[in-house]
């Protein structure tokens, strides 16, 4: 039984862009490499989806972004409110 590959991101990146590229085949890379193809295949959907997600989420990460502006904004807004209210309340001897 062969022992777990164990290989760092930089080194799965590569393998997967080099099978990506296609100047050799995915069996010789594998064999290059020391990993299996089931582990190439499951590396190269890995790398897509996550493309696939940083292409598609740009604009919800930029509303996420525009929407936590917006809350502490409006967090700011309560808070000086609630020091007008109190300032208010202690000059009408209401605290």
């Amino acid at each position: 039984m062969k022992q777990k590959v164990q290989k760092s991101p930089e080194e799965k990146l590569a393998i997967v862009i080099e099978g990506i590229k296609g100047e050799t085949t995915i069996t010789d890379i594998c064999i290059k490499h020391g990993v299996s193809q089931a582990w190439y295949y499951t590396q190269r959907d890995k790398f897509l989806e996550g493309g696939k997600k940083a292409l598609v989420q740009p604009s919800s990460m930029n509303n996420n972004q525009a929407e936590r502006a917006k809350i502490e904004e409006l967090e700011k807004v309560i808070g000086r409110q609630t020091v007008e209210i109190q300032i208010l309340k202690k000059n009408l001897n209401l605290v």
